[in-house]
């Protein structure tokens, strides 16, 4: 099982950008799955989580900004970020928890997994 996130980049502040999180491998389904990012010098911190329903929650800071979804169909999660602001520039990464099959078990069990981060980079 795999998670890859993308969509990273610069922007001027007040611009957008939308991560994506694609969940790849041998996947029975996902529970919650979360974005957290960390920025240089400081602890990784938690911008926003979704369960497998439709609940979610947002750190303080990125509220009314930030936009979690997910597609379970495809295994995807996203992350829409509007009028972005230098403060958010940091490496932002997904994390889900997975339940997958391995190997030759006929019963699939849940793992955290973290996919590699992706830069996010606000500034003019």
């Amino acid at each position: 099982v795999q998670l890859q996130a993308s969509g990273g980049g610069w922007v001027q502040p007040g611009g957008t950008l939308r991560l994506s999180c694609a969940a790849s491998g041998r996947i029975f389904s996902i529970n919650a799955t979360g974005w957290y990012r960390q920025a240089p010098g400081k602890q990784r911190e938690l911008v926003a989580s979704i369960t497998n329903g439709v609940g979610t929650a947002y750190a303080d800071s990125v509220k009314g900004r930030f936009t979690i979804s997910r597609d379970n169909a495809k295994n995807m999660v996203y992350l829409q970020m509007n009028s972005l602001k230098p403060e958010d520039t940091a490496v932002y990464y997904c994390n889900a928890d997975i339940v997958h099959y391995s190997g030759t078990n006929p019963s699939p069990y849940a793992t955290e997994y973290w996919g590699k981060g992706t830069l996010v980079t606000v500034s003019s």
